[in-house]
């Protein structure tokens, strides 16, 4: 197909009508998809129904050194789920603490506490005359609001093919004392779907930052979610590479079972050093008497171990693959060669990642939504939703059906073309 861009301008306008009669055509099948979260479909969270099974009232509710489940205590989890949740993240269970069932209120948590108290001593973050993070992007939205709400400065770090711009990154983290933190998603990075390389992760372990208190926060949110058996990304782990390169206590690793058993019902956990464990026990037994004991050793009835966890994601995988390869699908078809976007095909994660040309992603999201398809919104892969070229959107295909992902990646790319023959006439 030719480049928009060597159209003539009555070639766009003749495109340019077109095109709109296609899109007043959709608008009349009154299409009602949403693609805006990474929502696991009612298949997957059927695949985990039977997990309600392997705990009856004729079991003994004990753990494995002897603890009764039903009652108080154990703060930081029964030893199995602590097992099962240090082989999900490649890790030993001495670094684990298992919580309820959100990372990310671990991760609130966790800012929060530094905020508060501190970390390890230091002077709590709330004292200070300004605390900044750095975010790689685009990325998650969930990190950026828990920074931005406690009144943290945050700063956008170009994220690449392998990983975020590391030149940047030891810039920053060594000169400035107020950096204390970095967001990660370090394999199929949402939304990008990249991971890091092992080059990268030994940057990010051997850090020398001007703040002690400088903390890496390392969201290992998909680090079991691969769309393929064949064609897997693995990385790094940066507890061990952190111990390696002699900053044990320089990182915070999350992770959980939202996407894998069931999203409000699994079970999550933090990885990290023992003294920080043991500043983190000091605020958790405030918090609380202990989690959710039953629903702790259910999981690990249910999956066992990490080739449970492993067999139970390639089924995961059968209905999520579907979904993707139908967007891009529909994205190669309708937008190779027309130069106005581009993507990433990812071996994993829940997100496809689309850059538009400059100053159209939020015409194309506002047109999907006019037509029936809800996406994320424009910005939102940005921290303080300013996406500064107006680029970037976020394809979250795991909830609607192929059948509807079809559809609705249709509808995209109509609208991509749309708002870009706009860009362009407006441009001559």
């Amino acid at each position: 197909m030719k480049p928009y861009r060597d159209l003539t301008r009555a070639e766009l306008l003749a495109l340019k009508e077109s095109l709109n009669k296609d899109y007043q055509e959709v608008q009349k099948k009154e299409l009602q998809l949403d693609m805006s979260r990474g929502k696991p479909g009612i298949s997957q969270l059927d695949l985990s129904l039977p997990m309600l099974d392997v705990l009856t009232s004729k079991d003994e509710m004990k753990a494995s050194d002897g603890m009764d489940i039903r009652n108080y205590g154990v703060l930081d989890g029964i030893p199995e789920a602590k097992q099962l949740m240090a082989e999900m993240m490649d890790t030993t269970a001495d670094h684990v603490v298992v919580f309820g069932n959100a990372s990310l209120t671990i991760m609130y948590d966790t800012v929060s506490r530094a905020m508060l108290k501190g970390l390890l001593g230091e002077t709590p973050w709330c004292k200070l005359d300004k605390v900044k993070f750095l975010c790689p992007v685009p990325g998650y939205d969930r990190h950026f609001a828990i920074t931005e709400s406690l009144g943290i400065e945050m700063i956008n770090i170009p994220l690449l093919e392998d990983g975020p711009d590391m030149d940047l990154v030891e810039k920053y983290v060594s000169e400035d004392p107020a950096v204390k933190g970095i967001w990660c998603v370090p394999k199929y990075s949402n939304p990008t779907g990249i991971s890091y390389s092992d080059e990268v992760v030994k940057r990010m372990a051997a850090l020398k930052p001007a703040a002690k208190d400088f903390r890496i926060f390392w969201d290992n949110a998909y680090c079991i979610h691969h769309l393929y058996e064949e064609k897997q990304d693995k990385i790094l782990d940066i507890i061990s590479e952190c111990e390696k390169a002699g900053n044990p206590d320089m990182v915070f690793e999350f992770a959980s079972t939202s996407k894998v058993s069931f999203s409000g019902a699994g079970v999550a956990a933090i990885a990290a050093s023992k003294a920080n464990i043991d500043d983190l026990k000091k605020t958790m037994t405030i918090q609380t008497i202990g989690y959710d004991k039953i629903n702790q050793l259910r999981h690990v009835k249910f999956f066992k171990n990490r080739a449970g966890l492993d067999a139970h994601m390639m089924k995961h995988a059968a209905l999520m693959r579907p979904k993707f390869e139908a967007v891009l699908e529909v994205l190669n078809e309708e937008l190779k060669g027309l130069e106005i976007g581009s993507w990433i095909v990812p071996r994993g994660g829940y997100f496809i990642s689309f850059n538009a040309l400059e100053g159209c992603a939020k015409d194309i999201v506002a047109k999907c939504k006019d037509a029936g398809v809800v996406m994320t919104g424009a910005g939102a892969t940005y921290p303080y939703g300013k996406d500064p070229l107006d680029s970037n959107i976020r394809i979250a295909p795991s909830f609607p059906t192929p059948e509807e992902m079809r559809e609705a990646a249709k509808l995209f790319t109509l609208c991509v073309k749309m708002v870009s023959v706009d860009k362009m006439l407006e441009a001559m």
